[in-house]
């Protein structure tokens, strides 16, 4: 008689095709999707580099040093790397970390605290969900009267509903940006993924930033094949790495098979297309 396969057996991904448009992790997740059979369609959409000036933000970090904030609002882990860079660079390495030690932190998920845990820190607060609205809901209940707040942006233009909501309670941000966005690779390869997906020849394409999904759906425009796109992504299966990616691709009209239950990482995202599209 046939054992029944254990439940702790990965799916297999066997002979499907994933698209991962991730720039500065993709060899990451290429390699746990190849792991389990996927063939790997690699196609880094969006790549990250340091702010092209780095004085303000050097600055920044100065001002931390010299009185540390009564809150530091974190969103990013790429922010913390990328400050911890500048700072180095500065010759202020040592002292930043210990400012950082010094000031209450909030992150916003998962990926600022396992930065900030290998700095040997921690944060003290964590946003009630990884979104804007989880570190407003947050922020509400800590009494901030008076107090100085720096926030690390994750682009300088970003959103701005959680530096309104400070301002309207009398708080005006100390911010920096790190990190600025750039595209990563030719339009011709990004359009050869939409030919792929359009011809139904992606089995699944898995989206780990919204800036990844924005910056398709603009070359597609661009290029005036955003139908292509659209049935494309109608036919393959589309994974989100977390509730952020997966709104923006719902705002914009597309439908989300696929995404981690709580811990929103790559290891978790494999976990979920190996649950929809696997085979024990």
């Amino acid at each position: 008689m046939t054992e029944p396969p254990s439940s702790d057996i990965e799916p297999s991904l066997e002979g499907r095709v994933i698209a991962v448009p991730e720039a500065r992790q993709l060899d990451v997740l290429a390699n746990l999707l190849e792991k389990r059979g996927a063939r790997v369609l690699r196609c880094p959409l969006v790549g990250i580099k340091d702010a092209p000036d780095p004085r303000p933000v050097v600055a920044w970090i100065e001002r931390l040093v010299a009185q540390p904030a009564d809150l530091l609002v974190i969103y990013t882990g790429e922010g913390v790397e990328r400050l911890l860079g500048f700072a180095r660079r500065a010759g202020l390495e040592e002292a930043f970390v210990a400012a950082l030690g010094k000031t209450p932190k909030m992150t916003r998920g998962p990926k600022p605290k396992r930065a900030l845990r290998r700095l040997g820190l921690d944060s003290e607060y964590e946003a009630a969900e990884p979104t804007t609205h989880g570190l407003i809901e947050t922020l509400s209940a800590i009494d901030l009267a008076g107090k100085r707040v720096a926030v690390q942006l994750y682009t300088a233009d970003q959103d701005p509903e959680l530096l309104d909501y400070l301002r309207d309670h009398g708080i005006e941000p100390d911010c920096v940006a790190p990190y600025v966005y750039a595209s990563a690779a030719e339009d011709d390869q990004a359009a050869a993924l939409i030919d792929e997906l359009a011809a139904g020849r992606v089995d699944a394409i898995a989206f780990t930033s919204k800036s990844q999904v924005q910056r398709l759906v603009k070359l597609a425009r661009e290029r005036g094949v955003e139908g292509a796109l659209r049935a494309g992504l109608e036919r393959a299966r589309v994974a989100a790495v977390g509730p952020i990616v997966a709104a923006e691709l719902e705002n914009l009209g597309f439908r989300v098979d696929a995404m981690p239950e709580d811990s929103f990482s790559m290891k978790p995202l494999v976990t979920a297309l190996g649950e929809l599209l696997g085979s024990a």
